[in-house]
This record gives structure tokens, C-alpha cells and sequence, in this order.
């Protein structure tokens, strides 16, 4: 894969021989039924291992087991041993088999009824049973196959059905059951409470048996998820053949420029794609794992038409899979799979958990999975039974995945995390009570298992909604339509929307409606295996996107605006001049327009859009930082915090949302002088002086600025300004339409300028990025000491007014060595700043915070069970409910996930993580590796990069300083 690439630009940074194990079997447990042992046998199962002997016997003996081990390690022998030998035996026992996708539950299914043990009826029942079908389930099938999502609509709700298949309910399977993380998780946790409790009801009482990836205290989790005491098995006794990681960044590309002349890498799914390529070349089966599924289908388009130059027949070879395909396009891509038609496969997460496909030689990941349990998942998808294989991950132009190539131990030998799950967030708990009391009435006893307390101020919420009523004996439905329908489970709040042909009618597929205002919205381009359409019309009550077919040059963005206020303050934590805090957060989003892109990056024009505003009340964690700290000792002031308290300026916002989407136009002006933006063009182009100085004279603001609609139309002032002499323009970007504009909003402050000529930030890679240039006199930002603050991160860097200095420093792996910190060792006086503090004039603080998010936000998944689309995030030179400058990170899922209570509980390795993401990137002033986000709607303006380290060793500082 590397031949031909000259030395200097060698994508691969690392390459680990992992070596292969050898198996350790067992003996058939005595209990296992005979005719279960011939048909394993004359399958090639000679002996099972010995953890899946250990799980088996936990099982058959009534005891609830977790089997945590690795991909590829027969963890479905461990339910099937038991749960067969019962059927086989001719008991009256039921099984259940519970698995996160259709294609996983399809695989065993076909693994089970290949097996052809007597006595055995499974049966598949879910959205892809016909219906004719279903009654034939209900009443012969022992063994269902189904998954949460028809758990929950369609068996619980009509539980009264199933009766005969409840009361002879033995075994429940829950198979992957590390993907129920998340708001995902929190329903499936709930949506199994519910299942036990039906199951009492008709005089049930299953054992749970769980199989899970290798992950950290699999049997807590699984007593979480379950709400049952789970014993776990762990010791992983299968064979591994020898695996290559190799750790592989995409050169930069030298014809290429991003957004504000930043360089930019050749993209992961690109450089995948070729890599796939090669790899179906040499006549090796592999797999691509691409993060979105519009990427999934580049990436196997580009493959294809890298292989149609060796040779066309190689093309057919390769096809993209993902979910949102019909039932019909799954079942024969995962069909060509198992026969060896195709060699390459470019797949979304779908594939993750889906078919056990034999024989693989490699997989490639583009870009980091989320999580440490979903990497070692996706790489186990290649060298199953035994053999040698390859895996390739290919970094994006990202910090954490920057981080990760050039940190490798922090990716092939830290643990797995825990997953994180919360059944008494209040958004997943009131649905989910809704169902189970519309299931049965609910009694006080059984209150502890939903939560206690919790499900009960619930409870009493609903009774006031007059959706339930409060009895002596328990709580009543009170509604003749059940709440299941309108119940997503997946956090997607409602029904899917279908992509429809508008010529022929056609259903495409689907999108998830928390997604749709940014995947098909009017104008988005939207692909579907291989061939591209234009959106013409979205309706989102109807739940219905029509498309028409279409070949265009160009690609589309969408931009949004996002506002975010503070409900409540759970936990703070004071560090002299510096907060950190958890709590509750209300973020306002609205899709406002998008851009049309070529494949180069030129933008064509921006589209207006009028869609629906999205209310999300959820969690966060936040750091504000006092005026004292952020600025210079003399002449700061608080003159940019503008002179009384309006509307939030935020000056960066990230929303999360699909892959490949973007966002992050943060709404708000700050207040003070007044700084109005006009101008009519595109992309950030128009330039607006900033007016209102008194006598007449102009302001600058030395920065971009925002002004957007306010009340009754009229245009709201984008932030104060402080006098500097001279003039100077705001740079902003319209709409659409006037009265609107998009950039950042931007409070300046005093600048010291006696010659009066017009002053400027200016960025001086040679002289120490951030000295204020100004003409005719000489002013300069203050020197800071760059050197590591926070755990493990040693290093130290030189104090000084000559800027600050960027990837000097050594550094040791985060969590490990000494600590060392040199924020605000230089002498005060040198650049007139606050000990300890971060010396920044006033117009550079929207700059340096804006980054500091943007790159806090790329690193929580490093310890966090989430990936940067599960957050977002806004940062503001003055936020009105801290009333300090303010860096939010929050979960992107109503009632929060638990990432943010993630990010609080290691705010120090977190932060320390970030600040060296950031220093070791070698651009000099900012790019996708280190600030720059793909989800920024602020068009990655204003960015600091020296500015954010200045910021992130000021607050690394203050809590080092005070013990945290």
C-alpha cells in the first residue's frame, strides 16, 4: 500500500505486531444435550473453549452472565449451549434474543436454524417479518430473534398476544451489548425493566445472558443495564492469529487550502477508499469502516473507479452498506458477502455488529470509531478463525485523531472504557414509564426498580399531563391510544423520515428526523448507493423527503445558529479566577441556510432556508475564566465586556448532529458600543465598520463580527468595541437577506496606541504567533510561557513578549511522569499581565476561546464513550448567566448522556490532552488537526491557536495552583 510513496511523505507513523494466542478448550459440560453436541460437531465445532463452557454453565445452573471477551471468540456459543440443550430436551421453554440491528439478529439466526437441532423453531420478528408471518411466531416459535426497537412497539405493547410465549420465557439473549450506551442505552435499560415485568406477570422469571466486546466492569454494566446481579466472564480462551496496526495520517495537500488558508489533509475516506483499493487488488477480502453514510458510498465510488483502470470486473467486486437501505438491498449485500462475490466492502458502524463474515484479510477504519471497545470491534472483524490479518487506521483531520497516530499507546494499550448509560435521565424515564404503566398498572413496590424517587416525581408529572391516574393501588392509563408509537428509543424523538423519488415514487430509504433539517434539507445532495439526488422538498409533519435524481459538481453544507442558556448549576468547583461546572443547559438550534461547495473547496453561493428552530434541554460542562486572568493587568479592564448586559456574544458553537453535517452559528450580540454588519455576499466576504464612537470617529473591533435579527426585524448590534485610533473594519457574512448576518460575535477592549494610526491582530508565524502589529507605534501582545499544565503533560517553554511560543515542548503520555506547569512563570511586568493569567488583549479572547472549544470537543471521546458528533459546544467572550468569558461542552441528546458528567469528572487530563493536541500540531496558525472543526457554522472564525493555549494553561494553571 505504501509502494511508490516517497519517503518524506510516509503516511504511516506506526505499525504494531500484535501476537496470535492459542486456543485453551474444555470438555462438553455433562448437562449439554447430545443431539446439541452432533450437529456442533459436525458444524467443525470439535470442543468448546473454556470461557464459553464457564458462560454456558452460568446459564443452564439459572445464574445471570456477562461474557466480555474479544471479536471473534464464540461468545454465541455461551447462550446457544444452554438454550438449545433446554429445546432440545423438549422442555416448554421460550427464548429471546435481543441484538442492536437487523443484520446481526439475520446472521444468528441463520447460525441457529443451520444447525437443524430437533425441537428448535426460530424465528425471526421484525420490521422486516412479513406479516403474514407474525401470528405463525407468536404462536409455534421457541426462539424469537428480535431486537429493542420491536420489543418495544411491537411485542410489550401488545404483551397480551404473546401470553403463551411469555409464560414459558427461560432465557433472554442480549448480544452486543456494549453498543446500549448512551440515550440508546438509558431506553434499552428501562425498555429490559419492563420486559422482566411482563414476563412476572405471566409467572416468568428469565435468565439474562449477555454478550459484550471486551469492556471495562462488564459485570456492573450489565447489572446496570439489566437491573439484575450478572456474574462475568472475561478470560478470553479463543485463538488469535497475528494482527498488523498500522497507524496511517493522510499527507497534506499541497494544491489545497482550507477555510482561512489552512493546510489541509487528503480526506480519510478518500485515502481509505484508494487503500481499499489496493487491498481488492492483491485479491484481499476486506472491510472499510467509514464514520457516515454518505462517506461510506464515496468511499466504495471511489474505489470502484480507482479499479475500473486495472480492471473493470475488479469494480464489481465493491460495494458501500450501510443502514437506511431497504430490507431487500441488505439481505443481498450480506449474501454476496458470505459467498466471496464482493472483496471490498466500504460500510457505516452497520457492519460493526452485524455478519460474521470468515475469511477477512484486513480492515481499514477511517477515523477513530468513538470508542476504544467499537476500534478493537471493527479491527476484530478481520483474521477471524485463526488467521493473520492487517488493520489500517487511518487518522482524519481531527485532533483526536492527530492525537492518536502520533500517541499510539493511548489507542493500542490503554483499557476500554466503561460505557456510559443513565436510566434516570428524566427524558428517557417519563416515556418509558408512559409504556410500562400502559403495559400494567404500576405499584409502589415496583417503583425501586425504575429508579425509586426519580420514577416517582415522574410519575406525578404525568398525572398532572392527565396522562396517568394515581390510585391507592398504583398508577392507571388513562388514554386509549397507547404511547409506544411515539416513543423512539434510539433518541431520534419521532418516526423515521422516508426519502422518496418524487418521479417514480421510489422509496429511497430513511433519515433519522433528528437529523433531517441537516441531511435533507430543500437543495442537500443526498446519496444512495452510488447515485446522488437533490432534495426538493422536506416535510417534517408528514415525515417525508421527496428527491429527483441528479449528477451535480458541487456538494452542500448546512449552516445553523445556536444559542445556549444555563438552567441550572448542579456542581461547581472554584479555582481562583477559574469555574468548572456541570449542569443543565437549554441549546436553541435552527438550520438557517446552507453552502455549495465544489470537491476543491471553492464555495458557489449560500441558500437561505426557513426550517423549524430545535430546542434541546440538556447537560453540559463549562469553564469561565475571569477578565483578571484572560487579559492584561493594565488597560484590560472591562471594557470588552461590554458596558451593560445584553444578549449571549457567542463567538463559536458547535451543534451535534449526523456526520458530514455542519454547524454552529452562535445567536447573540453582547452588548456595549454598537458594531453593525452589512454587506451582501457570501462566505464571510462583505466587510462592516464598526460605528458609534462618540465625536463621530469609527471604531474597530479588530475581529469579526455577528448581527442578527432582533425583535420586530430590527438588526441587533454585534458586541462593544473599545477605542483604538485609526480605523479598522468588521468582517461578517450575510444570509440571505438583510438584517442578518453570520460570523462571531466580538467584544473589544481598549487597545494602547498612542500614534493613533490604525491598529490590527495580526498572526507572525516567525516572530511568535499573536503580536499585535500596529503602525506608527509600538504595541505588542504579552509573552507566555507555553509549557504543559495539567496531569502527566511535562514539558517546559520559555516567558516572554515575543508571543507565544508553539510545539517546543517535550511531553510524556497523558495519565503518566511528572507534573510540570510554567503558566505565567515570566515576570508580570513583561507583557503587563496577571501572574499566572493569559495575557491576551481583549479582541484576541473570542479567538483563543472559540479554539479551545473546538479542540476540548475533538478530545472528550479520548474519555468519554462518545465520539465528537455525540456533543457540541459553545464558547463566548461573555456569557450573561456566568458573567465571565465561558467554554461549554454539552451532550447532544435531551437530558444529557453522561458525557458531560465525563468530561467534568476528568476536566484536568481532559483539558491537558487538548492543550497538547493542540501545541504538537506543526501549522502554524490553526487547522482541521488541531482548532479548526468540519462542524464549526462560524466558518472556523475567529480561531487562535496560541490564544487557546494561552487560555487552556491559564485554566490548567488555576487548578493545578488550588489542588484540583
Amino acid at each position: 500500500m505504501t509502494a511508490g510513496i516517497p519517503s518524506r511523505e510516509h503516511p504511516v507513523t506506526h505499525v504494531a505486531d500484535l501476537p496470535g494466542r492459542a486456543a485453551r478448550y474444555a470438555e462438553w459440560p455433562s448437562w449439554v444435550d447430545p443431539a446439541v453436541v452432533a450437529a456442533l460437531r459436525d458444524c467443525g465445532v470439535s470442543a468448546p473453549w473454556a470461557h464459553q463452557a464457564e458462560a454456558a454453565s452460568h446459564a443452564y445452573e439459572g445464574r445471570h452472565v456477562v461474557v466480555s471477551t474479544g471479536t471473534a471468540s464464540g461468545k454465541s456459543l455461551a447462550y446457544q449451549l444452554p438454550v438449545l440443550s433446554r429445546l432440545a430436551a423438549g422442555e416448554k421453554a421460550n427464548a429471546l434474543y435481543l441484538s442492536p440491528t437487523k443484520a446481526l439478529g439475520a446472521d444468528q439466526l441463520r447460525s441457529v436454524s443451520s444447525l437443524d437441532v430437533p425441537g428448535v423453531r426460530a424465528a425471526s420478528f421484525d420490521g422486516d417479518t412479513p406479516m403474514a408471518e407474525r401470528d405463525w411466531v407468536r404462536a409455534h416459535a421457541n426462539w424469537v430473534f428480535t431486537n429493542p426497537d420491536m420489543l418495544h412497539r411491537g411485542i410489550l405493547s401488545a404483551h397480551g398476544r404473546w401470553a403463551t410465549f411469555f409464560r414459558r420465557l427461560r432465557y433472554v439473549v442480549v448480544d452486543e451489548c456494549h453498543s446500549y450506551r448512551g440515550v440508546f442505552g438509558s431506553h434499552v435499560a428501562l425498555l429490559l425493566r419492563r420486559l422482566r415485568r411482563v414476563a412476572e406477570h405471566y409467572g416468568a422469571s428469565p435468565v439474562f445472558v449477555l454478550a459484550s466486546a471486551t469492556t471495562a466492569s462488564p459485570a456492573s454494566f450489565a447489572s446496570r443495564l439489566t437491573g439484575v446481579s450478572c456474574v462475568a466472564v472475561t478470560e478470553d480462551a479463543s485463538p488469535r492469529g497475528a494482527r498488523t496496526v498500522a497507524l496511517w495520517e493522510p499527507p497534506l495537500l499541497e494544491e489545497l487550502t482550507g477555510e482561512n488558508g489552512a493546510p489541509v489533509r487528503r480526506p480519510a475516506g478518500a485515502e481509505a477508499s484508494r487503500i481499499l483499493a489496493d487491498l481488492v487488488v492483491e485479491g484481499a477480502r476486506s472491510l472499510a469502516f467509514i464514520r457516515s453514510r454518505r462517506g461510506a458510498e464515496l468511499a466504495a465510488l471511489g474505489a470502484r473507479r480507482i479499479l475500473s483502470e486495472v480492471d473493470s470486473a475488479l469494480a464489481e467486486t465493491v460495494a458501500a452498506y450501510r443502514s437506511g437501505y431497504l430490507p431487500e438491498e441488505r439481505r443481498a449485500l450480506e449474501a454476496a458477502l458470505l459467498s466471496g462475490r464482493l472483496l471490498g466492502v466500504a460500510t457505516t458502524n452497520a457492519l460493526e455488529l452485524g455478519v460474521d463474515i470468515a475469511g477477512l484479510d484486513a480492515v481499514v477504519l477511517a477515523g477513530y470509531p468513538g470508542t476504544l471497545a467499537s476500534f478493537w470491534q471493527q479491527a476484530g472483524r478481520a483474521g477471524r478463525s485463526g488467521d493473520s490479518a492487517l488493520v489500517v487506521f487511518v487518522a482524519r483531520d481531527d485532533p483526536l485523531d492527530t492525537y492518536l497516530v502520533h500517541h499510539p499507546a493511548a489507542l493500542l494499550s490503554r483499557p476500554v472504557e466503561t460505557a456510559v448509560l443513565d436510566p434516570a435521565n428524566p427524558y428517557v424515564l417519563a416515556p418509558q414509564l408512559a409504556c410500562a404503566v400502559a403495559e400494567l398498572p404500576l405499584t409502589v413496590p415496583e417503583l425501586e426498580v425504575f429508579g425509586g424517587a426519580a420514577a416517582q416525581e415522574v410519575l406525578a408529572e404525568l398525572a398532572e399531563q392527565k396522562l396517568l391516574r394515581r390510585r391507592s393501588s398504583g398508577w392507571y392509563w388513562t388514554s386509549r391510544e397507547r404511547p409506544h408509537a411515539e416513543v423512539g428509543i434510539r433518541g431520534t424523538g419521532g418516526e423515521q423520515i422516508a426519502v422518496v423519488e418524487s418521479d417514480s415514487g421510489r422509496m429511497l430509504g430513511t433519515v433519522d428526523p433528528g437529523s433531517a433539517c441537516f441531511a435533507v434539507h430543500p437543495g442537500a445532495v443526498y446519496l444512495h448507493q452510488g447515485s446522488s439526488y437533490v432534495v426538493d422538498e422536506l416535510d417534517l409533519e408528514t415525515g417525508l423527503a421527496l428527491v429527483h435524481a441528479e449528477n451535480p459538481d458541487w456538494t452542500t453544507t448546512p449552516r445553523e445558529v445556536v444559542d445556549i442558556s444555563v438552567l441550572s448549576t448542579q456542581e461547581k468547583q472554584d479555582y481562583g479566577g477559574v469555574s468548572i461546572c456541570l449542569g443543565e443547559v437549554a441549546v436553541t438550534s435552527q438550520v438557517v441556510g446552507y453552502l455549495r461547495r465544489r470537491p476543491s473547496g471553492e464555495v458557489l453561493d449560500h441558500t437561505a432556508l426557513d426550517l423549524p428552530e430545535q430546542s434541546l434541554r440538556t447537560r453540559a460542562v463549562w469553564y469561565t475564566v475571569s477578565t483578571e486572568l484572560l487579559g492584561p493587568a493594565v488597560g484590560g479592564g472591562k471594557g470588552w465586556r461590554g458596558g451593560s448586559r445584553g444578549s449571549v456574544a457567542a463567538v463559536g458553537a458547535e451543534a451535534a448532529e449526523e456526520p458530514g453535517g455542519e454547524a454552529g452559528f452562535a445567536d447573540g450580540s453582547g452588548a456595549g458600543g454598537s458594531a453593525t454588519a452589512a454587506g451582501d455576499s457570501i462566505e464571510a466576504a462583505a466587510s462592516a465598520q464598526a460605528v458609534g464612537d462618540p465625536g463621530g470617529a469609527p471604531r474597530s473591533a479588530a475581529a469579526s463580527a455577528q448581527a442578527v435579527d432582533g425583535p420586530g426585524g430590527a438588526p441587533r448590534s454585534a458586541a462593544g468595541c473599545g477605542t483604538v485610533g485609526g480605523s479598522a473594519t468588521v468582517s461578517a457574512e450575510t444570509a440571505g437577506g438583510p438584517g442578518r448576518a453570520f460570523g462571531s460575535a466580538v467584544d473589544s477592549g481598549t487597545v494602547s496606541n498612542p500614534g493613533g494610526a490604525p491598529a490590527s491582530a495580526a498572526t507572525d508565524s516567525s516572530g511568535g504567533v499573536g503580536e499585535l502589529a500596529a503602525a506608527g507605534s509600538s504595541a505588542s501582545a504579552a509573552g507566555h510561557s507555553s509549557a504543559a499544565g495539567g496531569s502527566g503533560i511535562s514539558g517546559d517553554g520559555e516567558a516572554g513578549t515575543g508571543g507565544h511560543r508553539v510545539g517546543t515542548e517535550s511531553a510524556g503520555p497523558v495519565g503518566t511522569g511528572e507534573e510540570s506547569l510554567a503558566s505565567g512563570r515570566g515576570p508580570a511586568h513583561e507583557g503587563g499581565r496577571t501572574p499566572g493569567g493569559a495575557g491576551l488583549v481583549p479582541a484576541r479572547v473570542p479567538g483563543a476561546l472559540h479554539a479551545a472549544e473546538h479542540a476540548a470537543i475533538g478530545l472528550l471521546p479520548l474519555f468519554a464513550t462518545c465520539d465528537r458528533w455525540d456533543i457540541g459546544g459553545v464558547s463566548t467572550a461573555w456569557h450573561e448567566d456566568t458573567g465571565e468569558a465561558t467554554v461549554f461542552v454539552h451532550d447532544g441528546h435531551p437530558g444529557g448522556a453522561g458525557f458531560a458528567e465525563r468530561g467534568y469528572a476528568a476536566i484536568v487530563p481532559w483539558l491537558a490532552a487538548t492543550r497538547e493536541a493542540i501545541v504538537s500540531c506543526e501549522c502554524p496558525t490553526g487547522c482541521p488537526s488541531c482548532v479548526q472543526s468540519p462542524k464549526c457554522g462560524n466558518g472556523n472564525e475567529p480561531l487562535d491557536k496560541a490564544g487557546a493555549v494561552a487560555v487552556l494553561d491559564t485554566v490548567l494553571g488555576a487548578l493545578r495552583q488550588h489542588g484540583a
